[in-house]
């Protein structure tokens, strides 16, 4: 997608499938993609925050993975964006696969006794997880459909309140990801003329990340919020510093 008139940095020739349209090296010679790369720390850290807080409060262990498996979905797109290379492209695409399985396991398991297993679900999504990850090593045109499947497992036509607002964070991401696609010349060719304090609002890739990364963050909260609710957890969302969510637990109801 980028011209071949990018810079080389310390990370040397592009590898990847994928080249984005944000300029190569252009804010540091050590990040290929410096407003993608740091656009992921939104999956990063609060998962890491999410999934201590899951430990702590002795949730089920699919929710501690959700967070984990958002968490390596932001390092590996951070790789990725950062070198541009093939291997760190897979290191990016697999886990949105892996990490999607976790969260439809956690939806379907939502209004089952606790601690039960559904076996045959687990062998589905683990064995699809497996057909990609093949299909993906032997064919590299198969990660631009990789993408398209993320996108899928999150229609879900039941999804309420938290529901709803993750699937339109992500449907606006979504968005911004093909306005990045299609105006990629036009968006270089404006960058030049403003000041970078305006231009890089234009980085719509980054706000991708930004934005898919917070809604699903949203479905682990709404998957949580749920799951707990029919448990009796009395789950609370909160608010820290007044803007991010976080679900906090009451007491257990006796019986």
């Amino acid at each position: 997608m980028a011209p071949a008139g990018d810079r080389e940095g310390y990370w040397g020739p592009t590898t990847s499938t994928l080249d984005w349209c944000e300029e190569n090296y252009a804010v540091t010679w050590y990040i290929a993609e410096f407003w993608n790369t740091v656009s992921n720390l939104i999956m990063i850290l609060p998962p890491i925050f999410g999934a201590m807080q899951s430990v702590r409060s002795g949730l089920e262990k699919r929710y501690t993975a959700s967070y984990l498996a958002l968490t390596v979905v932001g390092m590996g797109s951070w790789c990725f964006h950062m070198t541009l290379k093939y291997e760190m492209q897979l290191l990016d695409e697999l886990p949105m696969i892996y990490s999607c399985c976790i969260f439809v396991y956690c939806m379907f398991e939502c209004f089952k006794m606790k601690s039960s297993v559904n076996y045959h679900l687990l062998f589905t999504l683990v064995l699809f997880s497996l057909i990609v990850t093949m299909v993906m090593y032997g064919m590299l045109v198969f990660t631009l459909v990789v993408r398209s499947i993320y996108i899928v497992t999150w229609v879900y036509p039941w999804l309420r309140g938290l529901g709803y607002t993750s699937l339109g964070v992500f449907l606006l991401g979504f968005l911004f990801w093909n306005i990045d696609n299609i105006f990629c010349d036009s968006l270089r060719n404006f960058r030049k003329k403003v000041p970078p304090i305006i231009g890089v609002t234009t980085q719509f890739h980054a706000w991708w990340h930004i934005l898919t990364g917070l809604g699903s963050y949203l479905h682990i909260l709404f998957s949580l919020y749920t799951r707990t609710l029919y448990l009796r957890y009395r789950p609370k969302v909160k608010f820290l510093f007044g803007i991010w969510p976080v679900i906090l637990f009451e007491p257990l109801r006796k019986q």
